[in-house]
């Protein structure tokens, strides 16, 4: 995925075939915010400006501009692998959320 950041926030960048344009979505948001630019220079810069509208709507309304997490997430997985995931746990003597919380956070830091 290709990915984009601007003063703290990420957006989501795909190309649009029919509008022959790059597409960014601004992620982790209260609401939705996209914009489109034909160079990375003229996305960054249609970025900036889509977010500062975003923001002072937000501001206007008194809404928080960044959508809030519980840390909390329910995850499906086969058993076998749970038990995989609990064993490996064990034996570095973590908790499962300690273990796949350091997996995951590794994942999403590379």
């Amino acid at each position: 995925m290709n990915m984009m950041e601007v003063d703290g926030y990420k957006a989501r960048i795909e190309y649009d075939p029919e509008l022959d344009q790059f597409r960014g979505e601004i992620l982790g948001l209260n609401g939705s915010a996209d914009f489109y630019g034909k160079s990375p220079a003229s996305l960054r810069k249609e970025f900036k400006n889509s977010l500062k509208v975003f923001l002072e709507v937000c501001e206007e309304k008194g809404i928080d501009p960044k959508k809030e997490y519980s840390g909390k997430f329910n995850l499906r997985i086969p058993p076998g692998l749970h038990s995989q995931i609990a064993a490996r746990a064990t034996a570095e003597h973590k908790s499962i959320n300690q273990f796949v919380s350091e997996i995951l956070k590794r994942s999403v830091s590379e």
